[in-house]
């Protein structure tokens, strides 16, 4: 990363700079992209980084592009922090068709609306976000060039031997979340087939910084002394600015069929060793609960890394900064990853 990578990360404010700071390759993918670009869903946990990544390397390349964020935007806060990254905003639910009519037109849009959390007991409505939204999102944005965010969670459980799931390989998900969110690349793919969007899907699992995520989740386990769940043994992660960057070059390759690529690291994780290192850089005692099954919901992202490049940032480096951050009772979201679910149930 940068020569600041071994630094504690000091605030919200060194966060969000680090999260948002393109390479080289976002910013050489910015110089080829004609036009503005628009991000659905852009107050989500990853979409302002994201839009100020976008921002900063299209200024970096010269490019006189606006980047327009669209979100409910239930609190002005998101608004004030993504309008001081030079990007405008404009409040709309999406799931009204007169108010996606009305939104701009823009050659380049990235989709990241959706449902995860609080999904059980909210079946209907997450079916509706995740499935039908993104019919009338192809339909309104036809001309565009289409990257949307899907998740590996489409994958079925795979042995951790066995080095992860590959973009070809049969999905099969588990639970009502991740068969919504195969609807929705169902949907993006027959839209891209039949009205030849462009499109890439980004296959994301467990993008991780200090507010939020697997990592921060098993740090506060630890800090509290609660017993570590092993029932998902293993996982992958990727630090969100190695995972911006990779969805921001996706405008290279979107195609008609979708270009689909898996991003996480490059790295099987053991939720055993990561909570033991916690452990030890927290002064904290560990216990564990449950145990191993050898099966994990776990990508293989070695295309994303041959077109993209290596994630710039470890996960090693990523530990140290969360058992810092969480130490120090830095900011949280709040909002559990619940890593260790393997009924599908969010």
């Amino acid at each position: 990363m940068s020569s600041a990578a071994n630094d504690r990360i000091r605030d919200v404010g060194d966060l969000e700079d680090r999260l948002s700071l393109p390479t080289v390759g976002v910013v050489e993918t910015m110089q080829r992209l004609d036009g503005d670009i628009l991000i659905l869903g852009i107050g989500g946990k990853m979409g302002p980084t994201l839009g100020k990544m976008a921002k900063r390397a299209s200024d970096l390349a010269g490019a006189t592009r606006r980047v327009i964020g669209v979100s409910r935007f239930s609190t002005g806060d998101v608004q004030d922090e993504l309008h001081a990254g030079g990007i405008e905003t404009l409040q709309c639910d999406l799931l009204d068709p007169a108010a996606l009519d009305a939104l701009p037109d823009a050659p380049n849009v990235v989709y990241m609306a959706g449902m995860k959390f609080g999904t059980t007991g909210q079946e209907s409505f997450t079916w509706a976000m995740n499935a039908h939204l993104p019919g009338l999102v192809c339909q309104r944005f036809r001309d565009s060039r289409i990257v949307a965010f899907s998740t590996g969670n489409v994958y079925p459980l795979v042995p951790v031997t066995g080095g992860g799931s590959l973009e070809g390989d049969p999905v099969a998900p588990v639970g009502e979340y991740a068969m919504s969110c195969l609807g929705r690349e169902r949907i993006f793919e027959h839209y891209s087939r039949t009205l030849n969007t462009p499109v890439a899907l980004i296959r994301l699992s467990y993008a991780v910084e200090m507010r939020y995520g697997v990592l921060v989740d098993i740090a506060a386990h630890v800090m509290r002394e609660e017993p570590i769940d092993l029932t998902m043994g293993n996982l992958v992660a990727i630090w969100q600015r190695d995972a911006n960057a990779m969805a921001l070059q996706s405008f290279d390759h979107v195609d008609t069929p979708p270009f689909v690529v898996n991003v996480t690291g490059p790295e099987i994780l053991s939720v055993r060793q990561i909570a033991s290192e916690f452990g030890r850089l927290l002064n904290r005692r560990i216990t564990f609960t449950g145990t191993e099954s050898g099966v994990a919901m776990i990508s293989n992202a070695g295309l994303a890394h041959r077109l993209f490049g290596y994630p710039r940032t470890t996960i090693a480096e990523v530990v140290r900064w969360a058992a810092d951050w969480v130490a120090r009772g830095g900011e949280t979201l709040g909002k559990p990853t619940h890593f260790e679910t393997v009924d599908g149930k969010f």
